[in-house]
């Protein structure tokens, strides 16, 4: 099926960019397409024009800035795996883009553009979620920051104005190196969308843990329950089944083609327990 007819805008700076999306309604902005062309191509969504931001170097960097690790959202999968950076400040994103679709995919896949488009199994929002990170939206009037918890509204929905363009993600750099887990079952080994995934970050001081959990929910969602059943301080066995059962519970998925629901709370479950564990190893889970 073709795309259907639309207008086409390629601005070389930001501010450009966001003249041109407050000025013109029923535009889009364009990431690496990955999913917008898709969901053009079928239908199963309508615009009048696209932004392309291909052409904006600055919304493609990943630098430190102010104690914190801040990833362009125009920065490609591949962009994150190749960087010391992420792989230094934020393993369990690194991990992550691991098992993001295939290397092609990757390729053209922006960080932006994956958490924009807001699918409950978007592959980046549990670590990102783990890793308290923000969202910053900026518009011809000014920046805002957003916690990623609150940027998800539902399934391909978010916190974003019209006229606003998600420019950034930015993550809180911690003292030493976190603890993390990271673990996602797909149907196939690789290029597979998430039937359940989960993220677990500790810092290492030993404080409270953050676990996230992608697929089981109208959104990518923060397992509350079972973060503050675990608190700070050493765990026991016990309590990280118990942590993991709290999050099974917290898990509101469907039926699908990909999985059943009772499947997916209990896979919930299970990876969670993963994670914790190799958190309070002071280890790592690469993806299932």
């Amino acid at each position: 099926m073709t795309l259907p007819a639309f207008e086409l805008f390629r601005p070389a700076t930001l501010d450009e960019a966001l003249q041109i999306l407050a000025e013109t309604p029923g535009a889009a902005p364009l990431g690496g397409g990955t999913c917008l062309l898709v969901d053009l191509r079928h239908r199963k969504r309508s615009v009048d024009a696209l932004v392309d931001l291909g052409r904006i170097e600055p919304l493609r960097a990943i630098r430190i800035d102010d104690g914190a690790l801040v990833l362009g959202a125009m920065a490609t999968i591949a962009d994150l795996l190749d960087s010391p950076q992420v792989m230094e400040s934020a393993p369990v994103l690194h991990a992550a883009c691991k098992t993001f679709a295939a290397p092609l995919v990757r390729n053209r896949a922006t960080l932006g553009g994956n958490i924009a488009h807001a699918s409950p199994a978007a592959d980046a929002a549990p670590p990102l979620l783990a890793l308290d990170a923000e969202v910053e939206l900026q518009s011809p009037t000014g920046t805002r920051r957003l916690p990623m918890a609150d940027f998800f509204l539902a399934p391909c929905q978010t916190a974003r104005t019209d006229g606003e363009l998600v420019t950034a993600i930015r993550i809180p750099i911690s003292n030493g190196t976190p603890s993390w887990g990271y673990e996602k079952i797909g149907l196939r080994k690789a290029d597979a969308i998430s039937v359940v995934s989960a993220a677990a970050v500790r810092g290492q001081d030993g404080g409270t843990v953050r676990i996230a959990l992608g697929a089981v929910a109208p959104v990518p969602i923060r397992a509350r329950a079972a973060e503050e059943r675990l608190g700070s301080g050493a765990w026991s066995a016990a309590d990280i089944a118990e942590a993991a059962r709290l999050a099974g519970e917290e898990a509101r998925p469907i039926d699908d083609v990909r999985g059943s629901a009772a499947y997916r709370k209990r896979q919930a479950e299970i990876l969670v327990r993963r994670c914790l564990k190799r958190v309070a190893e002071g280890g790592e889970a690469r993806g299932a």
